[in-house]
């Protein structure tokens, strides 16, 4: 059983920048593709970027390519997401998973088995 515990979310301004983290316990972490997504109020939980076992292929959301990056630690079973140029529409709470990597370019929920509870994302304008 994997164990995904998200940090780093908050309030920022438009324009700002946040990272956040995600620390994987309890599995083989090289085992897994990682993957973030987020849902805002009253809307679907979307993708937003993922990375394959070893850090060697990212892919993003359209909405989020070239503003956000994804990558990974495998020494210290972390991934992270740094979020550059938010906007409004980036408020949500984001969510850590794990899945198998199986293939690149993990994108929909199904594909991920484990989940992390989630941190919040606030952008003002």
């Amino acid at each position: 059983q994997v164990r995904l515990v998200e940090s780093g979310g908050g309030l920022v301004q438009a324009g700002g920048s946040l990272r956040l983290s995600c620390a994987a316990s309890g599995g083989t972490f090289t085992s897994y593709a990682m993957g973030w997504f987020r849902q805002a109020p009253g809307k679907e939980r979307e993708f937003v970027a993922s990375i394959n076992w070893s850090g060697g292929s990212t892919y993003f959301a359209g909405s989020v390519q070239g503003r956000f990056t994804i990558s990974r630690d495998n020494a210290k079973n972390t991934v992270y997401l740094q979020m550059n140029d938010l906007k409004p529409e980036d408020t949500a709470a984001y969510y850590c998973a794990a899945g198998q990597d199986y293939a690149l370019g993990l994108s929909r929920t199904d594909e991920f088995d484990y989940w992390g509870q989630g941190t919040q994302v606030t952008v003002s304008s």
